[in-house]
């Protein structure tokens, strides 16, 4: 049963052959999968529900401005899926002649250098800084329309691109949605729930695994004050817990920073469900000695069985899903995602 099925139990829903021509039409001519059709109902049932619920046109026009909000970035980032990317964040009101600011776009042209793209909220600042040095080619801008702004800045203005949102919480979603590594520069209130939302993603499995870099230049104190705070005021009354810090590294060099985000991806490539396994894939498969290592040191998350080498499972077969990979899989407990981390930290380590 799809979401839409729940919606609309009890209710006279749409004509199938009426979906399916629309299907037909909306598709091109192009067959679109099961999964593809079961979605696209379930998003037309609420709709339909919507409707006959008579909801408020203020409540439509949010709903309506952040679908179309979604599908303009979902086209834009679309040709570009199978590129690493790196979001950025940090003040919009750092100066160009800050040193944190020349960090910033240093850090942006290392990666850009290692074919990686750049993806900022296309303002000023650091946003600017992290466009600039990536270079048009490998930047991405996802702007949020303020009165007090003047729109995008010039290294990402009338590109293709970039996207232009009016609500924050689309454009967070193509922030993070969309990237394999996040930097985070000093920065306010905005740039702190950025950081926030994206340890609380990757604290409880709401986002994929992904390094994240908080960055500041040597001697600075912005982040030192922070992990204080963290420490202090959220691990020891245990409001975090301990093994949570692991989600985020502090550097105060590019060559830190980059090395981080880079050495993430030194072995691990990327995982997902099949059933109650994680499946992670690898560029090298774990030798014997180090599987034994790694159920040694990782049993702990482990709901049963062990962890293990794994040739590609059917439903990734069926999507040609990166079949060229090794594997290994263990059935995860689903709770402690700092571990996780340390287990791919692990898996980096391995050499086969």
């Amino acid at each position: 049963m799809t979401a839409g099925d729940d919606v609309l139990a009890g209710v006279e829903a749409p004509d199938p052959a009426v979906l399916d021509a629309a299907f037909g039409a909306l598709a091109g001519g192009r067959s679109l999968s099961s999964a593809q059709q079961d979605l696209l109902r379930s998003m037309l049932a609420v709709i339909w529900e919507m409707g006959r619920e008579g909801v408020d046109v203020g409540d439509l026009k949010i709903a309506d401005a952040a679908l179309g909000e979604m599908a303009e970035a979902f086209r834009v980032f679309r040709p570009y899926r199978s590129v690493r990317k790196v979001t950025m964040f940090g003040s919009a009101r750092t100066q160009r002649q800050d040193p944190v600011y020349l960090l910033a776009r240093d850090l942006a042209a290392h990666l850009a250098a290692a074919g990686w793209m750049v993806v900022t909220g296309a303002g000023p600042g650091i946003m600017a800084a992290g466009t600039e040095g990536a270079g048009r080619e490998h930047a991405f801008g996802v702007n949020i329309r303020l009165p007090h702004e003047e729109g995008a800045n010039p290294f990402i203005a009338q590109d293709p691109k970039l996207v232009e949102m009016r609500y924050f919480f689309t454009r967070k979603l193509m922030l993070m949605k969309e990237s394999h590594a996040y930097a985070v520069l000093p920065g306010g209130f905005g740039t702190q729930d950025e950081c926030y939302e994206l340890l609380t993603l990757l604290q409880t499995g709401k986002a994929e695994p992904a390094p994240v870099v908080l960055v500041e230049t040597p001697g600075g104190t912005y982040w030192e004050g922070w992990q204080r705070f963290v420490t202090e005021e959220a691990v020891k009354p245990g409001w975090v817990s301990p093994g949570d810090v692991c989600l985020y590294r502090v550097a105060n060099t590019v060559d830190e920073a980059a090395g981080e985000i880079l050495g993430f991806y030194r072995n691990y490539h990327s995982s997902r469900w099949v059933g109650d396994l994680l499946v992670i894939r690898l560029q090298v498969s774990p030798s014997p000695s180090e599987l034994a290592d790694l159920n040694r040191r990782f049993d702990d998350i482990v709901v049963s069985g062990k962890i293990r080498s794994a040739a590609p499972f059917p439903p990734e077969r069926s999507s040609h899903d990166h079949l060229e990979l090794a594997r290994v899989a263990l059935r995860f407990d689903k709770f402690h995602y700092s571990r996780l981390r340390e287990l791919i930290d692990a898996l980096n380590e391995c050499t086969g």
